[in-house]
């Protein structure tokens, strides 16, 4: 069945994961609020849906802004009169270093674009779902709760995995509203988030190299693409998953099982 008349919020919109789930939920026939901070990418993304009759509004919202937060989603509320959906996707990798050279402040920024942003867009979602429920779904990694050989990678993992318990505090509390909480734990997916890593040069003193002789992604035998992880997307907001919340679902062809 199409969702007509749904909303969703997708965050990220403009490019990777959130681009493709912002399409394949249009094209399930909810209205999409792109939010980024790149509004020109998500200006494309927009033109798409619209040329093939969808809807999609654009908002230029920072997810670690709390203030932007709160009133982009109460914009989202007034102009459609309803958030069913909730994407909180948007992230970075941020720095990979040694934990002895990291900079407090690489740290910081890690945490506080990645896991604040999951608690602003939870918290302040809830005033315009919890009278009639829905779907909150967080972007997380399996980097920090499946794998741990991402060297270098501590402040990440520490975000993902955070993102992950929040998750499940948030489903258990916001049950009685009938708002589901859930999580995707990609693997290697063929995006562009490496454009905002900086990987430092003293990663060299702690790297343990780690060799698959037949490959990393036992499944299909390369990275996945960000339009099967939109059909999760898709699943996990829709009724198809009316009885699932605080789980989180691995996406990686098996790739984290290996490590």
């Amino acid at each position: 069945m199409k969702s007509e008349s749904r909303t969703a919020v997708v965050t990220g919109a403009g490019s990777g994961i959130g681009k493709a789930a912002a399409i394949k939920l249009a094209e399930e026939g909810y209205a999409v609020a792109l939010m980024d901070v790149k509004e020109n990418r998500a200006k494309e993304v927009q033109d798409k849906i619209l040329s093939a009759g969808g809807q999609a509004e654009v908002y230029d919202i920072d997810v670690s802004d709390e203030a932007r937060v709160k009133e982009g989603l109460a914009d989202v509320h007034t102009h459609w009169g309803r958030i069913d959906v909730v994407f909180d996707n948007a992230g970075i990798n941020g720095t990979f270093a040694p934990i002895e050279d990291m900079k407090t402040e690489d740290w910081e920024q890690t945490i506080h674009t990645n896991l604040k942003s999951s608690f602003l867009f939870v918290k302040h979602s809830i005033p315009f779902m919890k009278h009639s429920g829905g779907s909150i779904i967080i972007t997380s990694s399996i980097n920090g709760n499946r794998t741990f050989s991402g060297i270098g990678m501590s402040a990440y993992a520490t975000s993902k995995a955070g993102q992950v318990a929040f998750m499940k505090m948030a489903a258990l509390e916001l049950a009685r509203y009938q708002i589901r909480v859930n999580a995707i734990c990609p693997g290697a997916i063929d995006t562009n988030i490496d454009q905002n890593t900086e990987k430092e040069k003293s990663l060299e003193k702690v790297d343990i190299p780690v060799e698959y002789p037949e490959g990393g992604q036992p499944l299909e035998h390369k990275p996945g693409y960000p339009e099967q992880v939109a059909d999760l997307v898709y699943f996990l907001a829709s009724e198809h998953s009316s009885h699932i919340t605080g789980t989180e679902v691995y996406i990686d062809g098996a790739e984290s099982l290996l490590r």
